[in-house]
This record gives structure tokens, sequence and C-alpha cells, in this order.
């Protein structure tokens, strides 16, 4: 199941409509590298419990937003919270309610499966004592533990994507993000991924947070998205409604091409080294 969010006094910037605290809020959140301007004073709020996608070309400023929310990059200016807890104040505290899956390759190919999930559960403080059941328990769920005393490098590239999966879940985290976890891979691959999310999002009620390229991908997955370009959020809500807004037969890459002006990223087929090349160019241009 997933981590419950400690009780905590929830300042009045980071409550829900309801009074109760946002799983994600970010108030007029503005990030720069230097002189450019890569988040520009966005809003945004994802609810408890929801698959909310971050949608955007290369760039738009996504991985940007999600590395100050997982505490990863210091905020500069504007304020975000995560379950009601202050980033900027209670890194830690936000860290422990994260699991996290990066764009940058977050597996060790010379050590097994096991061993792999082993190491995130000490980097995460598991107890000892139940270290051993945790990562047993995150490998079957993610229907490696047959593989699990493998090396990570003769993993396929749908396995590694769910080997990174066990390791973010290996915590149980309040929140998941996940910042183009099928990047380079086969549609098949593609779908055992998402197939084991969805299912462990209904079990556990975990909030989810994505960036993908895959516009089908957010069309049948998120129940809400926001589309970022140039560091500011051009379009935000359902999928159906976004669509809705340019008529019958509409696509959401339809409704990406209309707020960027631009094409959708082909992303290249294959395993581990494929998987490697392809986030290394997204890690230079995100």
């Amino acid at each position: 199941m997933a981590r419950a969010p400690e009780e905590v006094a929830v300042p009045a910037w980071a409550a829900g409509p309801e009074g109760g605290p946002a799983a994600v809020r970010c108030r007029s959140l503005t990030y720069r590298f230097g002189d450019h301007v890569a988040v520009d004073a966005i809003d945004l709020e994802v609810e408890p419990g929801e698959v909310f996608g971050l949608l955007g070309p290369n760039g738009a400023g996504k991985t940007t937003t999600i590395r100050v929310v997982n505490t990863l990059l210091p905020i500069a200016a504007g304020r975000v919270s995560v379950f009601g807890i202050d980033v900027h104040r209670s890194p830690m505290a936000v860290r422990r309610l994260l699991g996290y899956v990066p764009q940058q390759l977050s597996i060790e190919a010379a050590l097994t499966g096991r061993e792999n999930v082993g190491w995130f559960a000490r980097l995460f403080d598991v107890p000892r004592r139940e270290r051993s059941a945790r990562v047993g328990a995150a490998l079957q769920l993610m229907g490696l533990a047959e593989a699990a005393d493998r090396l990570a490098g003769t993993y396929s590239g749908g396995m590694v994507r769910r080997l990174e999966l066990a390791q973010a879940l290996v915590n149980r985290p309040a929140l998941l993000i996940l910042d183009e976890p099928t990047v380079g891979l086969d549609p098949i691959a593609r779908d055992g991924v998402w197939q084991r999310v969805e299912e462990l999002r209904r079990s556990t009620g975990m909030t989810v947070l994505l960036t993908t390229h895959y516009m089908e991908e957010a069309d049948a997955l998120c129940d809400r998205v926001a589309l970022m370009h140039l560091g500011r959020i051009r379009a935000l809500g359902t999928p159906q409604e976004l669509k809705a807004e340019l008529g019958e037969g509409a696509t959401l890459e339809d409704v990406f091409r209309r707020c960027t002006g631009g094409e959708l990223d082909q992303e290249q087929r294959g395993g581990l080294r494929a998987i490697r090349s392809t986030r290394r160019t997204a890690s230079r241009l995100s």
C-alpha cells in the first residue's frame, strides 16, 4: 500500500479546494538557468489519487518542474508543497513521500535486480527487518521475481523500466513521479509498464505525476493533463475537455500541435542501450 502522508499543519497557500492538502501545489513557481527562464511563474495543482500528466516538447520545462517538486533542484522563486509539506522548508519530509523514476538511467547493470532494489531500500531507510520482504514484494509486483537474481545488464528495455518502478515503490510512496518512463520502449513493453502503474494506482490510491511524449498514453492514462511550452502552462484540463475545444474527432496530439506549433518527437525502440542513449539526449535537451 502507498504510504499515508503524516498529518501536518497545511499552510493556506497549500490547501486544496476543500481545505485539505493537494498532492502537489505550485504557486508562481519560477526557475532560471542563468538568463534562460525554464519555468515561468506557473500555478499547478495535482489532486490526491489522480494520474496527472505534464506534457510538452523538449525544453518546455517539464523535467525542471519535476526536479523542483522532488527536491532535486532548489526553489528559487515561488512556492511548492507536497501533501501540505513545504518543499523548501522540509525537503527530507517530502522525500519520504516520493517514488521517482527519472529520465536518466537509475539502475546498475553490474548488480542483480534484487541488489538494485535492495540498494534503494537502504537509500530510503526502509527498516532492516523489513527490507528483504519489501524488496521481494516490489519485484513480484513488477513481474520480476523470476529474474530477480540475474544481472540487470541482461534485462530487456521493458524489464529495465519495471525494475526502476520496483526501486521507486520499495518505500511505499504516496506520490510516484515518472519522468518519461517509457522512452525508447517498443509498444508492447510500454503497455506492460503502464498496465502495472494503473493496477498499482487502483489498488493503493497512489498519486501519479508523469511526463510523456506519447499523447496516446496521456489520453488513456491521465485524469488531467497540463501542456507546457516555453516554461508556461498553455492548456490544462481533462483530455476530453481539451480535445472538445478543437471539435469532434480531435486528438490530444492536435491539442499539442495547437499549443506548441510543433511536431511530436519520435522515440527510438530498443533495450538497455537504447534507453541509455535516449535518456542522455533527453537530459541534455530538457
